[in-house]
């Protein structure tokens, strides 16, 4: 029986409304690459089979033409769509709202077409070659039964923060065995010398080590996530449904699993840095820190 490889779901629905424009589609490498490309290649050379693209109907056209084309030949190009309508009976979008549920309903939104053990990523976001080497062995390997098994890529923190102010991240707790137990979520985290520190409250600053690992939302999981997905939904619509601006995150049903004895998940640590583009502002950096990538041999000059 041939080896099932697994599936890369990039959730790229978003349009980057601070950003301004489709940013999945941005020029970052000495050719022209996306960040996107980046995470297509490396999934490619660590064994993935497919890529499902989850993206909106309103500019379907314009990411097939100018993404999904690029990679015919190279693996094969599936597309999901995330409609705000898309929701379980008998609930209804509610009058005004306009925003998306999170990135767990975009997830769902992949629920008839992927049946094999995926990874999920943000489509703006690098990840690196080491991340998807590792992801791709941990999704490929045999699983036992008993709890459902996922995965989640942990980055160094040094490796993910920014020498031009404050980060966002999530400080993952593990157990002895690394197995993620939590995640605290640290809005105003800066470098300080020797440590970080988190400064969301100016006169008490909690102090991180620079070691500790943060999630950057590269997860790996099983079709029966899905599953899953379609269980948990409506009670979350029931208590949040009706709020203006409620996502229903994909970390949230990660932990809700793991407290409740559904499921594990495995974090895997990986020293890759990690860049992302959320301002026009941060576009140099992303630039510089490809060439550097491509300058030590860890990625050809031209993609494809």
């Amino acid at each position: 029986m041939s080896e099932i490889k697994p599936t890369l779901v990039v959730l790229a629905a978003g349009m980057g409304s601070r950003y301004g424009g489709l940013k999945q589609v941005d020029p970052v490498g000495p050719s022209g690459e996306a960040i996107l490309d980046y995470s297509v290649f490396d999934a490619v050379r660590a064994g993935f089979g497919k890529v499902v693209f989850i993206i909106r109907k309103d500019f379907e056209a314009e990411f097939k033409e100018k993404v999904g084309k690029k990679y015919e030949g190279l693996i094969p190009v599936d597309y999901c769509y995330q409609d705000i309508n898309d929701l379980p009976a008998p609930y209804t979008v509610p009058v005004g709202r306009a925003k998306p549920w999170g990135t767990a309903h975009a997830i769902r939104s992949a629920r008839d077409v992927v049946k094999e053990p995926f990874a999920a990523i943000n489509a703006d976001d690098f990840y690196g070659r080491d991340a998807f080497a590792k992801l791709s062995a941990f999704l490929s390997a045999p699983k036992d039964g008993g709890k459902i098994h996922f995965a989640m890529v942990g980055y160094n923190l040094s490796l993910t923060l920014s020498d031009h102010g404050s980060v966002a991240r999530g400080i993952c707790s593990l157990d002895g065995e690394g197995y993620l137990t939590g995640v605290k979520e640290m809005t105003k985290l800066v470098r300080a010398g020797s440590v970080a520190r988190n400064e969301e409250d100016p006169a008490n600053p909690v102090e991180v080590p620079l070691d500790a690992r943060v999630s950057m939302n590269l997860w790996g999981f099983t079709p029966e996530l899905f599953t899953e997905l379609e269980k948990r939904f409506p009670a979350w619509l029931a208590e949040n449904g009706g709020k203006e601006k409620s996502e229903w995150y994909i970390p949230f049903v990660v932990d809700e699993m793991i407290k409740d004895g559904t499921a594990d998940a495995k974090v895997l640590p990986t020293e890759s840095s990690w860049f992302g583009v959320t301002y026009r502002e941060d576009k140099p950096l992303v630039v510089e820190a490809i060439g550097k990538l491509v300058a030590a041999g860890e990625y050809p000059s031209k993609l494809f």
